[in-house]
């Protein structure tokens, strides 16, 4: 059975799947979820989407940290399993890559994809930072821009924006000095090609060579000015394997991503048992019946034996990578997220809210209180419940304040309090595990009073909004949780659906009062 809410609510692509496991349709979203539930709840489909959803059997997704990422990693997947629901998409242009050609003075250009010669640098998904780029890479470094090399200058070399190799005014060596340099900055390397222009500019203005040394101060300048420039994924001339994994109960939830030149190919999912060495007997076992690729990133290192066992296998060199740093951790990290949201949902979430929050038990379900007003008037109170760390709509309840009169937040709280869980009691329903109130200490207070009032004994907490401080009962401080941290971005979050919901219920009483 295909359950969207399962998803989580980062950017990424989603794979649907017939009942043969044949991917039939790939898409890309902002908020998977959102996504993905659209096509289950939306009752004005066209033929060809309800033709789609009616063929639908299974659900696989691959988080991204962005959605242009998503955007190309939506492209790569409609390439290569060619799914029959996304003609369009299929038969559209690629995205474009920025040439390099390899030719005596090189041609810089754009490209619709890596079919030829030299080197090719992309996907890019804007066209207008392509553009501005690859303008700026021209006129830095005087780089060509012709398809032939014409018999006389032209109009680029005439207002010096072109070395003009077509003239003889350069040689071809320090042309392609100029054009590695080009490429240093589509691979990302502009900080330290600044270094190097600046250790030249230093040299040029000791030697009085005051016009070179100008050539290469307004080159830094160019490049300074590049430093927010759109991310580009370089297309790299080796393919690479990704593996993280968590352990969790003495199991092991492992992740292998396949990255083909640059390019995410493929993603593979794997659950066995904890043993001694479980990762280099992994790897032994996958690279058997798969070629093992130039370079495996892993998160720890593992016997020269086993990257011996994994060259032998491929027939030359293995590269084991555990990087500590830069683009390779980020993808690791990606990688680890990606099993922590696919195997476990938000499991993680939970535990972290027991552990920081000292709880007996896991706070499967977890109910917030929220009070909304107008300097006293119209005032409402709201209860959202989440179940397994996901809202559970069905079971929000909101509450227009019968007892206060005025603007009094403490006494609101302890009615909605004592009216939610003195029903639950008349009806004998079941109790959450833990609840939590918008406030200070005094909003707490408020609430544990009524509980201990009607012997409901259940965890409380409270959450304040300037500085999001999370109080428990028994505590003069609030609690050391840093705002950033798991835990209390949970807690955040529950709190804030519960205020949209008392928000939501606030505005449509007052409309109601306002009509004439």
């Amino acid at each position: 059975m295909i359950d969207p809410l399962s998803l989580p609510i980062e950017p990424g692509c989603y794979l649907f799947s017939d009942d043969e496991g044949t991917i039939i349709y790939v898409g890309k979203a902002k908020n998977l979820r959102r996504r993905v539930s659209s096509y289950f709840s939306r009752h004005d489909l066209d033929p060809k989407t309800r033709n789609l959803v009616a063929a639908i059997a299974g659900l696989d997704f691959i988080v991204t940290d962005t959605e242009v990422e998503a955007f190309i990693l939506e492209n790569t997947l409609i390439k290569k399993h060619q799914p029959k629901y996304n003609i369009d998409l299929k038969d559209s242009k690629s995205y474009a890559y920025i040439h390099v050609t390899d030719e005596p003075y090189s041609r810089i250009h754009v490209a619709r994809g890596p079919d030829g010669n030299g080197r090719y640098y992309g996907p890019f998904v804007s066209a207008r930072e392509r553009d501005d780029l690859i303008r700026l890479l021209k006129t830095t470094f005087g780089l060509r821009s012709c398809r032939r090399l014409p018999r006389r200058a032209c109009l680029r070399a005439h207002i010096g924006s072109c070395t003009a190799p077509c003239t003889g005014d350069i040689s071809e060596d320090d042309y392609q000095e100029r054009v590695r340099r080009a490429e240093a900055v589509l691979k990302g390397d502009i900080t330290g090609l600044i270094r190097i222009l600046r250790e030249e500019m230093a040299a040029s203005a000791g030697r009085q060579e005051y016009e070179q040394a100008m050539e290469l101060r307004d080159q830094i300048a160019a490049l300074e000015g590049l430093r927010e420039r759109q991310h580009v994924d370089r297309q790299k001339t080796y393919n690479e394997d990704i593996v993280n994994y968590i352990v969790s109960d003495g199991t092991v939830f492992l992740m292998l991503f396949n990255v083909c030149r640059g390019s995410l190919a493929g993603k593979h999912e794997y659950t066995f048992d904890e043993t001694e060495g479980f990762l280099e007997e992994f790897l032994a076992r996958y690279y058997a019946d798969h070629e093992p690729p130039e370079e495996v990133i892993l998160p720890e290192p593992v016997a020269d034996a086993v990257v011996g066992y994994l060259s032998h296998l491929r027939g030359g060199r293995v590269r084991a990578v555990v990087p500590q740093r830069g683009e390779k951790k980020n993808l690791l990290d990606l990688v680890r997220k990606n099993v922590e949201i696919g195997f476990f949902g938000d499991r993680i979430k939970l535990d972290e809210l027991k552990r920081r929050l000292h709880l007996p038990d896991l706070p499967v379900t977890i109910e917030c209180f929220d009070i909304s007003h107008l300097s006293g008037t119209a005032m409402v109170g709201s209860m959202v419940r989440f179940l397994w760390g996901k809202p559970d709509k069905r079971n929000y309840r909101r509450f227009a304040i019968r007892t206060v009169e005025g603007v009094d937040d403490f006494a609101a709280i302890a009615e909605v309090v004592r009216r939610r869980y003195s029903r639950l009691q008349k009806e004998g329903g079941e109790l959450p595990d833990l609840i939590i109130v918008d406030g200070g200490k005094g909003q707490l207070a408020a609430a544990g009073a009524v509980l201990r009032e009607l012997g409901v004994s259940v965890p409380v907490a409270a959450i304040a909004k300037r500085e999001e401080e999370i109080f428990v009962p028994g505590f003069t401080h609030p609690l050391p949780l840093d705002r950033n941290e798991k835990a209390s971005l949970f807690v955040q979050e529950i709190r804030d659906e519960a205020h949209r919901f008392a928000i939501t219920y606030h505005r449509n009483l007052r409309k109601k009062t306002m009509a004439p």
